[in-house]
């Protein structure tokens, strides 16, 4: 599955996981992603051009710092967003 998010500087994601894998590509912008439990978890900034994979059921969050367009596929696909449309 293949999504395409704009975000606003400042948009935030709260901490979830899923069973999905997940690969992130920032097409323009830059975010801030907090991989693992809290307290603990590894924290990654991501700008435009960069790729970053997320292992299915690895807690994660993320902050967008710039206003930024990226793009997410997730294997398999997530069941709760098909046939969601951010129109």
């Amino acid at each position: 599955m293949l999504a395409r998010l704009e975000l606003k500087k400042g948009s935030t994601g709260p901490r979830h996981t899923h069973p999905n894998e997940q690969i992130s590509y920032l097409a323009v912008g830059a975010m801030r992603f907090s991989l693992g439990e809290e307290g603990s978890a590894e924290e990654r900034i991501v700008r435009a051009g960069d790729v970053l994979v997320i292992p299915g059921n690895l807690p994660h969050t993320a902050e967008a710092i710039e206003d930024t367009v990226i793009f997410d596929i997730f294997a398999p696909p997530r069941e709760e967003w098909i046939g969601l449309r951010g129109d």
